[in-house]
């Protein structure tokens, strides 16, 4: 197996508080990887040690098998990010910018700076200040500076933060895109759990520094089970009738008021015409598939995804 990460054992504190404990990933190579994990999880100090911006208290980051310390400016050459917000000189245009970026990095191929721009949808706007663009264009332009010199890995904390749907859309295609013409492998972070289901690979989920589990998204949908769920009046009678008229069995109650049936021989439709012709009052009733959502919030409860 071809690793472009290997982070092993890794533990952040800060005085006596203890950011990360004790975490390994290991990322293959040509993956989009993805951390999970509430505000204050630790997601972002993972991605700061990744990128160099702060070193492990313990623990070792390889980055294309080397060690990151030894040799930080070589291998994060071979690396683009976005840490939290992109910083840019304001008074400078996004080109400028770029231009300023290159040559820290002992690069310059103008031809590059503006297929970035126009890979990030900013074309035409070259010569626009930055203290003139929107959120999203900033955010845009930190892609495209990330991009740039097309490396190996791109760490991208929050990429879609400050997005409208459409430019969203747009971050997803374009992460796909160049994961798989150009095989840049991704870490990625995000709060929209739903957005990240849609274009990583495998799953970190980080809850309160620790790493929970590591899962690919084949086998979470390969997990998935559909259910219906409805909320009723009387339960006794209902789980009742559903037995005996419908003959259903593979049910649980939940909350006293809840049933949450996994047989989804009958559809939500046929369910309510059996209880309601014996005047069983429904308040709600839905059918769910378990998503990326549903996996995460499971995993923090400790396994127990009841509400």
């Amino acid at each position: 197996m071809e690793y472009i990460v290997q982070m092993n054992r890794l533990t952040k504190k800060i005085k006596e508080k203890e950011l990360i404990s004790d975490i390994s990933i290991h990322i293959k190579k040509g993956e989009i990887y993805g951390l999970l994990g509430s505000n204050g999880a630790g997601k972002t100090t993972i991605l700061k040690m990744l990128t160099g911006i702060t070193r492990p208290t313990k623990g070792e980051i390889l980055i294309l098998n080397k060690r990151l310390a030894e040799q930080t400016k070589s291998v994060l050459a071979r690396v683009g990010s976005i840490i939290e917000y992109p910083v840019f000189f304001e008074h400078l245009t996004a080109f400028e910018n770029l231009k300023l970026h290159c040559e820290y990095l002992g690069f310059f191929d103008e031809h590059e700076m503006k297929q970035a721009l126009q890979l990030v949808n900013l074309k035409g706007i070259e010569e626009k200040t930055v203290k003139d663009f929107s959120l999203g264009m900033k955010q845009r332009l930190g892609i495209a500076r990330a991009i740039i010199t097309k490396p190996e890995l791109i760490v991208l904390d929050e990429p879609t933060n400050g997005l409208d749907p459409i430019g969203i859309k747009d971050m997803r295609h374009l992460i796909g895109m160049l994961n798989k013409e150009y095989g840049m492998s991704f870490v990625l972070s995000s709060h929209i759990l739903g957005e990240l289901e849609q274009i990583v690979d495998r799953v970190g989920v980080i809850h309160h520094g620790k790493l929970l589990n590591e899962i690919t998204l084949a086998d979470i949908r390969n997990e998935r089970s559909d259910y219906i769920e409805l909320v009723v009046t009387d339960v006794k009678q209902a789980v009742y009738l559903l037995e005996n008229d419908l003959h259903l069995s593979n049910m649980k109650i939940i909350q006293d008021r809840k049933i949450r049936i996994y047989d989804t021989t009958f559809t939500p439709n046929e369910i309510s015409k059996t209880l309601i012709l014996h005047d069983i009052e429904i308040e709600e009733i839905k059918k769910h598939s378990n998503s990326l959502e549903d996996y995460f919030y499971q995993q923090i409860n400790g396994g127990n995804g009841d509400d």
